[in-house]
């Protein structure tokens, strides 16, 4: 059985104890993209700043993927599975009504007995799930809880749509959240602007089958321009009111890790938000391309790989189809 907090235990604070991505073996280059869609390694870089990302092999499923993340999160952290309460996972390319992919990652890990859900908020899923970790970790739900983002875009996109097919890859990050005597997440700010939501659409369900009038309306559309333009506007006060929340400010920063939706994306909140140079960004998009819920966790990898980074703060922000975004402050492990 899950662990829990003794009742009357004092109030706690949460923090990530441990981080684990999984990336697949197969590295898709521009140029094999191009094959299939009316463009070049040029454009792609020059409009996207891609220049690889990593498609999942049939035996590489979602959950699979999922659970080497959290393995090696767990690993980090010094957490075993039977004492992780919960495990919530961000997707929006899980094509299964039941049951939830939280669940089959759980089977996956020895002795795991705690309560699995997903959570389905698209690129901005991951920042969502870690809020519900921190809260639960809070008030005594659970000691330990894992948040990981799975995604196998591959499955879910049109490799002929010029919009999408050299945009988006597939992989899975994990971190554990566990208690702390002192704010290790600060609390969330999210929110969503409902009349963009066909901007990133899928426009017919799955059940549509084959005989359908058209099986591509099935694969994820998105109007780039629109969603541009929305990030332009409304992250930068996103990012504020996450600072404020942690009572910080962008000179306080040590990192900043944005969804990896687009280079330009990036580089654009980048210069929004007056970042000082030494604030280190992520820009794992480069190498892995946009891997939606799992772009934060697995941009969060990569910097600590590079060290000099634990216990200080960084800004994790995501936002996506909804159009519906998410913020949070955290101490780094």
């Amino acid at each position: 059985m899950a662990e829990y907090a003794p009742a009357g235990e004092p109030p706690r604070y949460a923090r990530i104890t441990g981080v684990g991505g999984y990336r697949p073996r197969r590295v898709v280059g521009n140029e094999e993209v191009c094959r299939r869609i009316d463009s070049s390694d040029e454009w792609i870089r020059r409009r996207t700043g891609i220049r690889s990302r990593r498609f999942a092999q049939p035996d590489e499923t979602l959950e699979v993927m999922a659970a080497t993340a959290v393995d090696k999160a767990l690993a980090d952290a010094g957490v075993s599975a039977t004492q992780v309460g919960v495990i919530i996972t961000a997707t929006m390319s899980y094509l299964f009504q039941a049951p939830p992919l939280a669940s089959r990652v759980g089977a996956l890990l020895d002795g795991f007995e705690g309560s699995a859900f997903d959570v389905s908020a698209a690129c901005a899923g991951f920042c969502h799930a870690l809020e519900l970790a921190r809260a639960l970790v809070a008030s005594g739900g659970a000691r330990h809880v894992v948040v990981v983002g799975a995604e196998r875009m591959s499955d879910i996109v049109d490799p002929t749509d010029r919009s999408t097919a050299a945009i988006f890859g597939d992989g899975a990050g994990a971190v554990v959240v566990g208690a702390s005597p002192r704010p290790g997440i600060f609390p969330a700010v999210w929110g969503s602007d409902p009349s963009g939501a066909d901007a990133i659409a899928q426009p017919d369900p799955w059940c549509c089958g084959p005989d359908g009038p058209d099986t591509r309306a099935r694969h994820l559309r998105m109007a780039g321009a629109k969603v541009l333009h929305w990030v332009a506007g409304t992250m930068p006060g996103v990012a504020a009111a996450a600072l404020a929340r942690a009572a910080l400010d962008v000179r306080d920063l040590a990192a900043f890790v944005p969804h990896q939706a687009n280079l330009r994306i990036v580089d654009s909140l980048v210069t929004a938000l007056a970042l000082p140079e030494q604030v280190r960004v992520a820009r794992d998009i480069v190498e892995t391309g946009n891997t939606s819920a799992a772009s934060i966790p697995l941009a969060l990898e990569s910097l600590l790989a590079e060290g000099r980074l634990s216990g200080r703060p960084a800004l994790l922000m995501g936002f996506g189809s909804g159009l519906g975004y998410c913020a949070q402050v955290v101490t780094l492990p």
